[in-house]
């Protein structure tokens, strides 16, 4: 009898997408319409991951989106586009690159749509957001933790027991 090897096979399966909160203000209505402005946009992105039971994990993309003229905020959009995926099979290295730039940059296009609608039904002009290289991002912030890490670790002064 030929014996039975076990392995596990590597799955990423995406189980659901939703949006788990969303904001648009527009504190300077309706004068906002009538003014001639000149807006600058700023976006900030943040991610982040919450286990679940089954090998599955929240991923959440928050997108804030803050048009100003001067010192005067035009309008202000947040959104949390969330999503459920289940991972199996991969190391913890796989999983926090998974979690930290594949999920993200599948919620993103979602997010992205979400925004454009917002902000066009706050009576502005279509926002374009511009695609987002999630693996750039990722392999940014593993390289500044291991630069923080490292730097913490020079600044410990050696114990003296």
């Amino acid at each position: 009898m030929a014996e039975a090897t076990q392995t596990t096979e590597k799955q990423l399966l995406l189980q659901k997408i939703y949006i788990k909160d969303v904001s648009f203000e527009c504190p300077r209505s309706p004068d906002v319409f009538s003014s001639d402005v000149s807006p600058q946009t700023r976006l900030n992105i943040k991610t982040g991951a919450k286990s679940m039971a089954d090998d599955h994990q929240e991923v959440v993309l928050t997108l804030t989106v803050e048009a100003v003229d001067g010192d005067q905020t035009l309008f202000l959009v947040e959104i949390e586009q969330a999503g459920i995926f289940r991972l199996q099979g991969y190391s913890q290295e796989e999983t926090d690159m998974l979690l930290g730039s594949y999920c993200p940059g599948t919620l993103y296009p979602f997010a992205r749509e979400a925004i454009a609608d917002l902000v066009s039904r706050g009576g502005f002009p279509q926002l374009l957001l511009q695609p987002i290289n999630f693996d750039a991002l990722y392999a940014q912030a593993v390289q500044e933790r291991t630069q923080k890490d490292a730097g913490a670790a020079a600044e410990t002064p050696p114990s003296t027991h």
